[in-house]
């Protein structure tokens, strides 16, 4: 399998601008090889500012950027991009936009057959999974299906939260709530705290950033892991 992958928390950290702490990631991963990305801002209702925003911060790393929604057709943009960025806002909307644009089995067979280097920060995280069944957000609108494109073979949920001890808030914890998504389902789950990602190389998965990744196994204590783990294991069908 020749994907490659970078699987992002969060597209803007505390104290910093937009992808400002994962640029270096960014460069690294796309490298000189790439001149254009393809932006998806299916995510946002406001497509035209989002991918503007992208453009602005990729043309400082040295990447033209293409918004698919500026394409007449969003299959063929997917068939001839070099390379692929899905950025964050609500998970159920960009998802249904996706499958409304007939682009969720184009891409996954660009990236896992082609090679081509996909990102993904946030919701655009989400949708490289097995399914969105693992987001945060409110269902806004309603997908055709909650499977995703299926690029690893588990979910993730982004900007994952630890308890608050000082807080009063009786609502259940994002601990509290995997393990509930896990009375369901088999599927583990890696928690990326904001500051981390993942990057996927084939079959070798490692984790990145500043700050540690949480993973959740059905039945199983939840494991910390640092960045720089390797996490190869979770790209096996058994997880």
């Amino acid at each position: 399998m020749m994907r490659r992958l970078l699987l992002v928390s969060n597209s803007t950290l505390h104290g910093s601008g937009y992808l400002d702490h994962c640029q270096q990631q960014i460069t690294d991963f796309f490298g000189k090889d790439v001149k254009k990305v393809l932006f998806v801002p299916y995510a946002l209702h406001d497509r035209d500012g989002y991918t503007k925003t992208a453009r602005d911060k990729f043309r400082t790393l040295g990447y033209e950027v293409d918004g698919i929604h500026e394409a007449a057709d969003p299959v063929e943009a997917v068939r001839k991009a070099e390379a692929i960025f899905i950025g964050g806002g609500n998970t159920f909307r960009l998802l249904k936009t996706l499958y409304d644009n007939k682009v969720v089995s184009e891409i996954r067979k660009r990236v896992l057959e082609d090679g081509v280097p996909y990102m993904g920060s946030s919701a655009g995280t989400n949708v490289a999974t097995i399914s969105i069944s693992t987001t945060n957000d409110m269902p806004i609108v309603y997908p055709p299906s909650f499977a995703a494109i299926g690029l690893v073979p588990f979910n993730i949920n982004p900007h994952y939260l630890d308890p608050d001890t000082n807080s009063r808030h009786m609502g259940e914890t994002r601990e509290q709530r995997i393990t509930q998504y896990h009375e369901e389902v088999e599927t583990c789950v890696l928690g990326l705290r904001e500051g981390c990602m993942l990057l996927v190389e084939g079959s070798k998965a490692t984790l990145l950033g500043s700050t540690n990744a949480r993973l959740f196994t059905r039945g199983e204590p939840c494991v910390e892991y640092k960045p720089g783990s390797d996490l190869s294991f979770l790209l096996t069908d058994a997880h």
